[in-house]
């Protein structure tokens, strides 16, 4: 199949889905629901991404010593709730000033961990 003709089927599957949720009724729902299930797949993908790194890495992970590897585990779940926490914590100012303090906490923790992991 020429590339031409597959750009043709990519575009006509598209604008299908965007007349399904333009005309038929719970159109919007059904998009809600993909949506939904695109996220889910994103999501279980970068799960799969985390461990097979984790894999290919485990060596030089613990290699770090438990503190190091501690604050590089902490501050990656440090930055999943900075991303997280994002829209609630703008809200307010004192809020805001929280977020950016906790993300400058997260980058000094993950550059100590790369300065130690560099050193050796």
């Amino acid at each position: 199949m020429s590339d031409g003709l597959k750009t043709a089927r990519n575009v006509a599957i598209i604008v299908v889905i965007a007349a399904g949720v333009y005309f038929l009724p719970g159109g919007g729902r059904a998009a809600n629901t993909f949506e939904a299930l695109l996220w889910v797949t994103f999501g279980v993908g970068i799960g799969y991404l985390g461990l097979r790194g984790y894999r290919e890495h485990r060596v030089a992970l613990h290699s770090l010593g438990d503190h190091n590897r501690g604050l590089l585990y902490g501050s990656l779940a440090g930055g999943v709730f900075l991303y997280a926490a994002r829209a609630r914590m703008w809200e307010t100012g004192l809020g805001e000033l929280a977020w950016f303090a906790f993300a400058a906490l997260v980058v000094y923790a993950l550059l100590e961990v790369y300065r130690y992991w560099r050193a050796y």
